[in-house]
């Protein structure tokens, strides 16, 4: 199966995924062959929250308790280019080596990170650097920068 076939047929079954079944591997892969338009065409659908959703539900299964020995912070990740221009807000706490995710931000962040969902997608699947997209304005960091370069380490990024 060529490539733009693949693409095709994944576009016009967006909406029966069930994306707690596919493996993060493939999505990565997947995601490192299409173009930014068609990532942000599927961001733009009704799948948008499943998909980020499903995103932040895996960082608790990726997180590494080992790398995060002694943390204890509050991370907010704000995800631009919802549908109508609305922006996607989600909280992830690390504390007593664990972690856990929300979509309802409770807590004051160590750190807010705000980027547009197609660079939110190539930056978890392991196919764009933070360094990278903090570097060319993509990503904004409000708070500790620092901690900021450490959070990447913290989880297991599928390849």
């Amino acid at each position: 199966m060529r490539e733009e076939e693949h693409v095709s047929e994944t576009q016009d079954t967006t909406e029966q995924v069930d994306f707690s079944s596919i493996d993060p591997e493939q999505v990565a892969g997947a995601i490192s062959s299409i173009t930014d338009e068609q990532l942000r065409e599927a961001l733009g659908g009704p799948q948008r929250e499943a998909i980020i959703g499903e995103v932040f539900r895996r960082m608790e299964a990726h997180f590494k308790p080992g790398s995060a020995a002694g943390v204890d912070a509050v991370i907010h990740w704000k995800i631009m280019g919802g549908p109508d221009g609305g922006i996607d807000h989600y909280e992830v706490v690390l504390r007593d080596g664990a972690c856990s995710t929300s979509k309802a931000p409770q807590h004051e962040p160590r750190v807010t990170l705000a980027l547009d969902g197609v660079d939110f997608m190539r930056l978890v699947t392991g196919n764009a650097a933070g360094p990278t997209l903090f570097m060319s304005g993509k990503l904004k960091i409000e708070g500790d920068l620092m901690f900021s370069t450490q959070i990447q380490s913290m989880f297991t990024i599928p390849g």
